[in-house]
């Protein structure tokens, strides 16, 4: 077996280990976002109910709490977005890096004889 196959195979293992061994060391365990965890720490501190500034303007328009699902839809959207974004500015970076180079000036009318 050649050594980049014996790193791959090693790096495979580890990358499986490492995402699906979480699911089973931490059974039961409680997944709170850092809101959660930041609401409760300034309870801890300042011993009073944390009172959120403003509420998502779209709770404001429904009414009500959005579901789970309408969440997870807008972060995934967000991080398309910004995906995006990041992919086109270093595309745009490479080929103007690339091709840049190779840009020549229209001949002027006075250098023509």
């Amino acid at each position: 077996m050649s050594r980049n196959k014996k790193i791959v195979l090693v790096s495979l293992i580890a990358v499986l280990l490492l995402s699906i061994g979480p699911l089973f060391l931490l059974k039961g365990a409680e997944f709170g976002g850092s809101d959660d965890a930041g609401s409760v720490k300034v309870e801890e501190i300042t011993g009073e109910a944390y009172e959120p500034w403003f509420t998502p303007v779209l709770e404001q328009m429904i009414g009500g709490e959005l579901p789970g699902e309408v969440e997870s839809l807008f972060f995934c959207l967000q991080t398309a977005l910004g995906v995006g974004v990041l992919a086109f500015g270093f595309g745009y970076l490479v080929a103007r890096k690339k091709y840049g180079g190779m840009r020549e000036d229209p001949p002027h009318e006075e250098d023509t004889p």
